[in-house]
């Protein structure tokens, strides 16, 4: 490991609309866990507004979080101690309250790169960085 720090519970955040973002966190996770390390890929299903679900089909949302939970558990598998978990709720403060909730010392998270990229991180990343109550580690 070459002297990288192990962390006892880390939380990686997926969003699918940034995969090449998740698979670096998915290396970065793998990197910095160690022996007994928990990694827990979360992701969080934002509310969809009541007059689009009613154009939707009646289980849109039960097989959207099947798939989910199966493309995380393939994600999960590949690291000792990993699991998933799907919430339901708004990314940025869901992430951060069950972070707390759950004694997690690092979360690393992709940022998406907007127009500056140089000079942005996406909300979600930046809301993160800014509250969190533990270590963050950006991947870009």
């Amino acid at each position: 490991m070459g002297g990288a720090p192990v962390y006892d519970h880390i939380l990686v955040p997926i969003s699918f609309d940034e995969e090449e973002g998740a698979r670096q966190a998915l290396d970065i996770a793998r990197r910095l866990s160690g022996e007994g390390t928990q990694v827990t890929f979360l992701h969080v299903m934002e509310e969809i507004p009541g007059y689009a679900i009613s154009y939707m089909p009646q289980d849109y949302l039960d097989e959207s979080r099947k798939a989910i939970t199966s493309d995380l558990q393939g994600r999960a598998a590949q690291i000792p101690g990993g699991h998933t978990v799907v919430i339901d709720g708004h990314s940025g403060r869901s992430i951060l309250k069950w972070a707390e909730a759950n004694h997690v010392d690092l979360i690393v998270v992709a940022s998406h790169r907007p127009g500056l990229q140089d000079y942005f991180l996406g909300s979600t990343a930046a809301q993160i960085v800014r509250h969190a109550h533990c270590s963050v580690h950006v991947v870009r």
